[in-house]
């Protein structure tokens, strides 16, 4: 018994290539294929060619090829020929109908099939298409490689992230990728060398590597855009001309993702400067993608870790579960709560998923609200770059975590935007603890015991909602919150730790 296909219409092909086409459902089909098959193999010069369509689609499918053909035909299955040898358009035989009388008359062939049988064979037809189906889509995405845009590509961080990305660590060794460096002009001979270097890699899983300074051109069907700070001499005097200068490249970028860009696309603002108001800003000009536009928040949350391990004479990625809220490149609040240790050298002693709670083996409680906060805040003020390392491992981390899950049982930080989660006021992009599963992430509001105070998050959303409002020039001023507090910390909250990440002074964007 030959391999049947779905009762869909296909095309059945003699010594002139007769061509079937039909319903993946259509029990008429099913016979009709059976008889074509019989033909070819008992006739050396009968030759068939079959064509299945899904049952939702076959009336459109026949009504264009009909109109295209100028032929009248309305059931399945649909049979001709191609006169291939000859030129010319197809020669329509007919129906079901139609090329029986065809076999039986040239042939001396008919069909003895029963109706049940035309019946169990017509569903085996469409469960092998729909088969066959997935098999093509799962073969387009091993040749289709995965396309990656790589924005302000002469900025450090980018010149980092190449090797990450190529490694195969970030979307796996399975995913053939094709990177994209997007820049100006200026930076195009720069952008040239780049290529070279990373050809030199000579990495299993990239495809090709290209430069783009075309601005009508940039993000051409990308899968992925990840966005570093913006490279530019251009010295801003105050921090609302700064904040107001992030709107037209943002406005620009989310035209084009909408227009370029995968329906699929996922966009992941990094870097240094007004992180959170780049992506509320991105999310504003490209609508349809919002949902996958993303702040990293991972390069905060290292810089805190190490300063931990410092203070406890541990490795920074022995220390888990850091918390960053708020603004990522401004006031934010590293909460360390439910922040653990592993593997930490003391009297206790355990296996390696022993752990213990960070506020447990730092006593000073003082460090922790004073020192702790003034390195943290002079790492995190905004405009002050991460180094090219840190940047790049943040961003391919959060990558990795997003298409594979971030490790079980860990919390993360993420800038996303608010739905009023943890009483945040909604509409902002905002810092918060997640967890990536299944392509996404999900917000861990069932934390116990993380309940932030009214005074902390007044500060937070406050400087968040004025840096939204100024940018898009519904306020001329930004004021920053003032606590009536003189100390850092509210003695009320146990151990929170507050950075506050702005500066009044002469800003360089």
């Amino acid at each position: 018994m030959t391999r049947r296909i779905g009762d869909t219409t296909e095309l059945i092909r003699a010594m002139f290539d007769r061509v079937s086409q039909g319903r993946a459902d259509c029990p008429y089909y099913a016979k009709t294929e059976l008889l074509a098959d019989y033909l070819q193999k008992n006739l050396p010069d009968f030759r068939i060619h079959k064509i299945t369509q899904r049952p939702e689609v076959w009336e459109d499918w026949l009504k264009d090829v009909c109109e295209k053909n100028k032929w009248s035909h309305k059931n399945s299955p649909i049979i001709w020929r191609e006169l291939l040898d000859r030129g010319g358009k197809g020669l329509l035989l007919g129906g079901y109908n139609e090329f029986l009388e065809h076999a039986q008359l040239y042939y001396d062939v008919t069909s003895s099939m029963t109706t049940e049988l035309m019946m169990v064979i017509a569903q085996e037809n469409l469960g092998a298409h729909i088969e066959k189906e997935q098999e093509e889509e799962g073969l387009k995405t091993c040749i289709n490689p995965l396309q990656v845009w790589i924005t302000s590509a002469s900025a450090p961080a980018c010149y980092n992230l190449i090797p990450i990305l190529t490694s195969g660590e970030v979307f796996g060794m399975h995913t053939e990728i094709s990177i994209t460096l997007f820049d100006n002009n200026q930076a195009e001979e720069y952008l040239k060398s780049l290529v070279l270097e990373t050809q030199d890699l000579a990495s299993p899983v990239l495809r090709s590597v290209s430069i783009c300074t075309k601005v009508e051109e940039a993000f051409c069907q990308a899968h992925v855009i990840v966005v570093l700070d913006d490279s530019t001499d251009k010295e801003v005097f105050t921090l609302e001309d700064c904040l107001r200068s992030r709107v037209p490249l943002c406005r620009l970028y989310g035209y084009l993702i909408e227009k370029n860009a995968h329906e699929s696309v996922r966009v992941i603002v990094g870097g240094k400067t007004f992180v959170n108001l780049k992506t509320v800003l991105l999310m504003r000009y490209a609508p349809r993608v919002a949902h996958n536009i993303i702040a990293v928040a991972l390069g905060v949350e290292g810089e805190a870790k190490a300063i931990l391990a410092r203070k406890l004479k541990t490795a920074p990625s022995y220390i888990k579960d850091v918390i960053i809220w708020g603004n990522i490149s401004g006031n934010n609040y590293v909460d360390l709560r439910k922040t653990r240790v592993y593997r930490y050298e003391s009297a206790i002693w355990g296996p390696l998923h022993y752990s213990r709670p960070l506020l447990n083996l730092i006593f000073d409680s003082e460090w922790i609200k004073r020192e702790f906060v003034a390195t943290l805040k002079n790492l995190t003020a905004t405009g002050r770059q991460f180094g090219g390392i840190l940047a790049a491992h943040s961003i391919a981390t959060t990558l990795k975590y997003w298409y594979h899950g971030s490790p079980p049982g860990e919390i993360v930080s993420l800038g996303i935007l608010s739905e009023g989660q943890f009483g945040i006021p909604k509409g902002i992009v905002f810092s918060m603890p997640v967890k990536f599963e299944n392509g996404t992430w999900v917000v861990l509001t069932d934390l116990k015991d993380i309940e932030i105070s009214e005074q902390i998050m007044t500060r937070m959303t406050s400087d968040l909602i004025q840096e939204k409002l100024v940018a898009l020039g519904d306020k001329i001023h930004f004021q920053p919150y003032q606590s009536e507090h003189k100390d850092l910390v509210p003695h009320e909250e146990k151990n929170p730790v507050m950075s506050d990440g702005f500066e009044r002074k002469t800003v360089e964007s």
